[in-house]
């Protein structure tokens, strides 16, 4: 995250691609095919990452109408969603390639529909976490599917424009989630988060009918179907470990067996993308000091992130006693710092970008140690408490997220701009399962107590976000690596 020479602007910061560059395909003229593609991955994009912020806000009413079982076990909802999306990213846009994005965007748009409404009709919570999981591997296929359909249907002098409304869709999703979340679990109950994918999905699968003809397809082969599943293993073994660790036991051999297995298996993983040729992770692009960095940073706010946006919400149903609505309402106050940081960061030189990211960083750690304080306490204390943390965590967030995907695509050269910054949102969506379960295991070891908890978990986020400004403020060597 140090200064770069200067390269093509980068997309901002929620721009999830796995595909790659699709510059050797040619670009058609603008047409209705072109508003076409942009409009069906606009919306599948904003229902996508509509889904992350809402089932947040739907949680505390979840764990209500699960109450035996264990919130440990039930924050698999929101990291069973992220672990599936972090492994299967990378191979779903080569699949994509060879398959075709057309037919695999629609797909994965009917794959989302049909997974939606298992969560919205799960008889239990195993339903639900397994239609999560289900979930999440079909958005990993939508995002760059879709994505690479509208690289590929766009005249090369526009893309920055389409590039600029697909990012704004996913931003918007995450802006709005919280309200649209709140009022769908208010009016009708916490499985309408989900039902409401459904007749979505069918409107953007009617318009995306169209996008499969006289598709053009890559014939680079299959990606590796067993580095992918090595990936999705491993990542999920190892927030298992730290998830159950608690009730498990930290020394129990099943907590050792999931953690020491899934390490093993990250470490088999990384071992065949080395040699793949169309490995399940883009290890070739570590080659650049200045992209692992920029991924080790990701990696880690990406824990103290997650974390903190699902913990909004128990907090404000759990220990200040509001209701979804309300609940929903305060959170919206983070989510729209958030996106005006993120206009702010964008608009910063590329000079003073890292020390703006570093400054982001220190933002959001303030924000968690202050709400790991005496005054986040039973009583409510909106304007004093909620509301200064909830301004200055959302906008550490904006500031980090713009800092790091605009960082991802100018370390590496312009043709591996795509999967740069895809891999860049694996990472972060990895270090969020991680710091999902880092919340699960503290909620288990106090189960009795929950101010003590969360004052516990914000502190941690607090280190862990001071970790990831100390990583970002590290230089980065400059010299050119042949990626």
């Amino acid at each position: 995250m140090t200064e770069t020479p200067a390269r093509p602007a980068a997309a901002p910061p929620t721009t999830p691609i796995a595909a790659e560059d699709p510059a050797a395909t040619p670009t058609p003229p603008a047409d209705r095919s072109t508003r076409r593609a942009l409009l069906v991955a606009c919306g599948a994009a904003f229902v996508a990452f509509l889904d992350l912020s809402v089932v947040n806000i739907a949680f505390p009413a979840i764990a209500r109408d699960y109450p035996d079982t264990s919130p440990a076990t039930l924050t698999w909802v929101v990291s069973g969603y992220a672990v599936a999306f972090a492994a299967l990213l990378t191979p779903a846009g080569r699949l994509a390639d060879t398959l075709g994005r057309g037919r695999v965007f629609l797909a994965a748009l009917a794959g989302f529909a049909l997974t939606s409404l298992l969560c919205a009709l799960a008889p239990g919570a195993d339903w639900l976490i397994t239609g999560r999981f289900l979930q999440g591997a079909t958005a990993a296929f939508l995002i760059p599917a879709g994505l690479g359909l509208v690289l590929s249907a766009t005249p090369t002098e526009r893309i920055g424009v389409a590039m600029a409304a697909w990012t704004a869709a996913g931003g918007f999703a995450a802006t709005v989630g919280p309200a649209v979340g709140g009022a769908l679990v208010d009016w009708f109950g916490w499985r309408s988060v989900f039902v409401i994918n459904v007749p979505i999905a069918a409107v953007l699968i009617g318009f995306g009918l169209a996008l499969t003809r006289n598709e053009v397809r890559h014939a680079d082969g299959l990606p590796d179907l067993f580095g992918t599943a090595a990936t999705g293993l491993g990542i999920g073994a190892v927030v298992a470990a730290v998830t159950q660790g608690q009730p498990w036991g930290w020394d129990n051999w099943r907590t050792l067996a999931c953690g020491l297995g899934g390490l093993v298996l990250l470490g088999i993983a990384l071992w065949r993308s080395r040699r793949h040729p169309r490995p399940a992770i883009a290890v070739t692009l570590w080659r650049s000091h200045r992209y692992a960095l920029v991924n080790a940073v990701a990696f880690v706010f990406g824990a103290a992130m997650f974390a903190w946006l699902l913990a909004g919400p128990l907090w404000l149903a759990d220990i200040w006693q509001y209701s979804i609505l309300k609940s929903a309402g305060f959170m919206t106050i983070g989510a729209i710092a958030s996106m005006v940081t993120a206009v702010l960061a964008g608009r910063a030189s590329e000079n003073a970008q890292h020390w703006v990211g570093v400054l982001g960083a220190l933002m959001f750690a303030a924000s968690t140690f202050y709400m790991s304080t005496d005054a986040f306490g039973h009583t409510p204390n909106l304007w004093t408490a909620w509301v200064p943390a909830s301004l200055l965590g959302g906008g550490g967030v904006g500031i980090v997220i713009t800092v790091l995907g605009t960082a991802a695509a100018r370390s590496l050269p312009p043709q591996r701009f795509a999967a740069g910054v895809g891999m860049n949102l694996t990472a972060r969506q990895s270090g969020g399962a991680l710091g999902v379960a880092v919340l699960a295991a503290v909620f288990a070891a106090h189960p009795h107590d929950g101010l003590a908890a969360f004052h516990i978990l914000f502190a941690i986020c607090a280190v862990i976000a001071l970790a990831a400004a100390t990583l970002a403020a590290l230089p980065a060597r400059t010299e050119e690596t042949n990626l």
